[in-house]
Formats: structure tokens, sequence, C-alpha cells
């Protein structure tokens, strides 16, 4: 069928000469009734024209396009361009944006679409293969390479000239995908940026090859102020560049990690840590120097931990600040810094992902004037995020709430925090023994470790305190028995305890590109979560992955939540020393949702996967 022929401009309307050229060009059917033909480098005539004989826009949104298109920047790629005049899809109404007109544009072109990811990019080869100016000129950026081949990404999938010559350069055949243009100029800069300020560290002399005695002379000099100039051509950059890129990528740590023939440096997203890049090791060392005298930490000590703070800012501007710990490691000093986000003691219980039951229960329980509530779970759990959430709910006018932790978490100016330092025979215990002589009503212990503490605990939980802190332990019932084991005695444990809420953190689906699993396994489902057996039959999805997830399948995680409330029937058993086994069973009949239970629950709603609750929760028992 040949395309509709239809006039563009309104009877009478006025038109400069310029617009009526643009509009002659574009007109569907000008060129002797034939399919606009997408060749060399894109225009943005040629563009909307394609676009509306593929049905991707109407007539309305030609029209619209090239009059305001007319009037954009001719700086501007082709599809960013388009992208500017906002047209509406004629599928759905949607707008077509950059990543939709790049979709649309690999699909012309019969390529591969990418969306460049920069954790999957080895950004240390990408300045081997070609020259920025050379990249910048063509609007390409090589994303990876092998033996076998390279893969370059380009916005210009029909302006190919440059081909040949680059394959004949790197003397391997290379693969075409299409991206967004704005990524690729983007990540152009970025990555040949931050590969070249790798390059000028590791060549400065500011920064030593190897060596300790090397290393320990560029300390010297950076006491003197010598040394952190040196490095502005280069380590400064790429620290910040950690950073910005860290806070963009949701990153919750930072990990640098010294190797044998290099460093490198990973990210924990969603729970899951990512190689970013890998680094000469000098210029590791150099980076950790650097990290660590804007924390104030002795950059000279490097045979013992330290620990530090910093606060930088987000490319928004919004404060943020980063907790730092050092390691002495077989190869040199491992940095782990952990990003913590103020706004997280802002969230209700909701927000955690708390259901309306169990947060009706926390709430009463936190709202007792004396008592002991623990939270308990491994490491990166979220318990901090639930204490500090409840503590800012609970810390009024009225009251006094004291903490005291090791280290302080997060700055909170609604709380009296103290610092725990070992150095000095300030422990836990010191330091709880301290605050119960500041009149206090709320008190939060980072982390009950020993009987001393324990101990503390109860007694300011007797004397009419609300306490709260933390252990770790696999389950809820697994705390009580941990501190009986500790050596509080049953009787006072049963006296004070109010309640243990056990918590993990899963991944949740991509909202974006989840879908019904209609190939959903129940019968595995039902022996995940036996001898418990929920309603499955509801809407469980699978990780699909899109631009938004980063093909993952998954996008920001949630908490479940196991909440044993400690009842008569629990105060027998503790009293009677009963066995974990007859804590969990009794927990249950007095209504506690196991941490399973509660998985299998978001798995039935679509939020997870079955898979990603096996991996985060214990097996049920009892």
């Amino acid at each position: 069928m040949a395309p509709r022929t239809t006039s563009l401009t309104p009877p009478d309307s006025p038109e400069d000469p310029q617009q009526a050229a643009a509009r002659a060009a574009a007109r569907p059917g000008a060129a002797a009734g034939q399919r606009a033909r997408l060749q060399g480098a894109l225009d943005w005539q040629t563009v909307l024209q394609a676009l509306f004989e593929d049905g991707w826009i109407d007539e309305a949104a030609l029209r619209r396009g090239l009059d305001r298109c007319a009037h954009g920047s001719a700086r501007q790629h082709a599809l960013q361009r388009v992208a500017a005049a906002t047209l509406p899809r004629k599928a759905d109404g949607k707008l077509l944006d950059l990543d939709a007109l790049s979709a649309w544009l690999a699909e012309r072109a019969g390529l591969p679409l990418l969306r460049i990811d920069p954790l999957k990019v080895d950004i240390g080869r990408i300045g081997d293969l070609l020259s920025r100016h050379y990249a910048e000129r063509h609007r390409i950026l090589p994303v990876s390479a092998d033996a076998q081949g390279a893969t370059i990404a380009t916005a210009e999938p029909f302006e190919t000239g440059w081909l040949p010559e680059v394959e004949r350069m790197l003397r391997r055949p290379v693969q075409l995908v299409v991206a967004n243009p704005a990524d690729i100029a983007r990540y152009t800069a970025e990555f040949f940026n931050l590969a070249r300020s790798v390059r000028e560290a590791q060549r400065n002399g500011a920064i030593p090859a190897s060596g300790a005695n090397q290393f320990e002379q560029l300390v010297e000099m950076g006491r003197s102020g010598r040394a952190i100039d040196a490095n502005d051509a280069g380590i400064v950059q790429v620290v910040d560049w950690l950073w910005q890129y860290a806070f963009e990528q949701r990153a919750s740590d930072m990990h640098l990690e010294p190797r044998r023939e290099f460093g490198v440096i990973r990210f924990r997203i969603d729970g899951l840590l990512h190689v970013v890049y890998q680094v000469p090791p000098s210029v590791m060392n150099a980076m950790t120097s650097r990290i660590k005298l804007l924390g104030r930490m002795d950059v000279v000590e490097r045979r013992r931990p330290q620990d530090g703070r910093i606060k930088t800012r987000r490319p928004d501007g919004e404060e943020v600040e980063l907790r730092l710990s050092t390691l002495p490691t077989a190869f040199g000093e491992k940095l782990v810094m952990r990003v913590f986000d103020r706004d997280v003691v802002l969230r209700d219980l909701s927000a955690l992902g708390f259901p309306a039951a169990e947060s009706a229960r926390w709430e009463e329980l936190t709202s007792r004037p004396h008592g002991i509530v623990l939270v308990t779970g491994p490491t990166g759990s979220g318990k901090t995020t639930t204490l500090y959430s409840t503590l800012k709910r609970l810390a009024t006018d009225e009251v006094n709430v004291c903490t005291v932790e090791d280290p302080i978490e997060m700055v909170e100016p609604a709380f009296n925090q103290m610092q725990v330092q070992s150095g000095i025979e300030l422990g836990f215990a010191d330091g709880l023994r301290a605050l119960m002589r500041q009149d206090p009503d709320i008190i939060m212990v980072g982390e009950i470790r020993d009987r001393e503490t324990a101990d503390m605990a109860v007694q300011a939980a007797l004397t009419g305190h609300l306490v709260l802190s933390t252990l770790h332990t696999n389950d809820a019932a697994g705390a009580i028995t941990r501190l009986l084991e500790l050596g509080v005695p049953p009787y006072l444990l049963g006296a004070t305890l109010l309640g243990v809420l056990a918590q993990r953190l899963v991944r949740t689906l991509c909202v974006h590109c989840r879908q019904p699993d209609a190939a959903f396994d129940q019968a595995a489902f039902e022996a995940a979560v036996a001898p418990w057996k929920p309603n499955a039959q509801g809407r469980p999805c699978r990780a699909v992955g899109c631009l938004e997830c980063r093909n993952t399948g998954y996008l920001g995680r949630v908490g479940l939540y196991e909440l044993l409330p400690v009842g008569a029937a629990q105060r027998a058993l503790i009293a009677g020393g009963s066995a974990l086994d007859a804590l969990r069973a009794q927990a249950v009949r007095d209504g506690m949702r196991p941490l399973r239970l509660a998985g299998a629950l978001k798995v039935a709603e679509g939020v997870t996967t079955l898979e990603e609750i096996l991996r985060a929760t214990p097996a049920p028992q009892g």
C-alpha cells in the first residue's frame, strides 16, 4: 500500500521559508511516494517522517513536531531534537522520550538496543581501543572488547564509514549496538576522563609505583600539602567520580579492595556487590589516602582498623554522609564507605514494608513506658533503619532519647548520641551506665554483645526506661536463647523483654517490567513454606529486565518482618528454660508470622520472587 499523502500546512497560515522547506522535506510521500530512507547522519525531518510511516506518531503529532523541531538547536542529535518536541506515541499516548526513540531507531536499523551500564563496562580498556576525539567525532563509544571482537555503541547506525577503519585498527570484528545519544555523549566524556585521570595519577611522581617506604614518603608530603596538590590532577577527580556515580547507582556501600595485581572497586546495590572498576595498586593506595585525609583519619597508620566520617553532596546538592572503615589486608588497606540516607529516619513503617498488623503491634510495643525491645538480623538487614525510624517517631519534646552506638550511624539532632570509644575503655556497658545518670526516658543501645551490656540493659528496663537494642541472630526466638546464653537470669528476662523483631531485606521486582508468572511452580512454593500453607493463587510475577532496572528484573528492596511479642505464655517458657523450638511454637500460637511466611505473602502479591525469598530467609522450623 502506498503511503498516504497529507497536506501538513493549515490553510492561510503564515509560515517562513525555512519552516516551509522543512515541511516539504519531511512531508509523507514527498520523495516520490517512497518510504523515508534513513542513511548517513540522521536529521530530524527524516526521523519525523519515518516515525509517521512506522505508525509511531499520528498526523497531528507530526504537524506539531515539524513546528517545534524547526526551532531546536542544530547542535543536538536528531533524536534529542525530536524528544524535546514531547510528541505522544500513537499506540498508547505516552511521550516519546529518548529511550523510546532509541528503541525505535534500533528496530529500524535492525540492531540490538543497549542501555549503557557502567557497572558492566571495563572503563580501563576504553581508552586503549579508541581516542576520545575519534569517539566524539563519530558519536560512538566502545562498551566491551575481547580477543574475538569488540562491541561499539552508536547513535548513528546508518553512518558507518568509520567501521572498516576501526576493524583494521583493532584487528578484530566490531558488533554495532544502538544506544541513547545522551548516554553516549555523557559516558564518552566520563569514561575517557576517568581513564585519563587514572593514567595520569599512575604516571604522576606524587604517587609511588610500589613500596611502603615510598608510600609513607607520599604521606609525609601530604602533611605539608604537596601530595594533595599533586593528586588534584588525577586522584581527586577519580574519588569525586566514584562518589557521584555511587549516589547515582543507589549504592549502599562502596568497597575499595587491594589485590595482588590490581585494586578492585565494588558497589553494593540492592544487597548484591557489583564490580565497578579496576585500578593499579598505586592508584588504589592514593585513593585510600585521599579519602582518609578527608575523613580526618590517621593516614600513616595502616596496621590497625580505623573509622571515620565524611559529609559530601549528591549531584542535586543534597547533603549525604559517608561512614568510613578501614581494614589491613594481605595486599594493603581495604576501605569501605557506607552511604547513609538521612531520609530513612523520616519514613513511616509502611514505607519500610511493615504490614498493617505488624506495624500496629510494633507501635504498641515501642510505646510502652519501660521494658526491652530488640531488633535482630544479620548485618545489612535494615536494623538501623528500623530503629532510627522508630526513635524519630518517639523523640518528642516531652521525652529524653539517648543512644550509645559503635559507631554513630547517622547524626540526628533529636537524639543525644554517644560514641563508644574502646581506646579509653568506654564500651556499651560503660556508656549505658553513664546514660542512666542523664535522666533518660528512652535508651537505644547499638548492640548487646556481652553479659555486662545485657545486665545493664535489664537494669535500665527494671528502673523505668524503654530500652531498644539489636542482636545478631537468625530469627526472633533465637534472641531469647542468645540472652539466656549470655547469662541473663530467666526471671529477669521474662520480666523485662517486651518483644523481638527479626527482619531481612529482599529485592523487589521492577514495577516497569515485571510480568505475571504463568509458569509459577505451586508445588515448589508450598514445599518452601511448609508446614504453612499460604495461598499463592494471587498474582505471582517473574523478573524480566528492562532499561530502568538495568536488565536485572529487580529495583529496590523491601523489608520482611517477624515480630515475636512476649506474653504470659512466653514468659512461662522463658522461666522454665524451654528449648528454642518450644519458644518458636509458642510465638506462632501467639500470632507471630515467620520470615519465610512473610516472604511467601510478598511472592503471592507479585512484589518479589520465590528465588529471592529462599536466598534471604531461613527455612521454617517448628
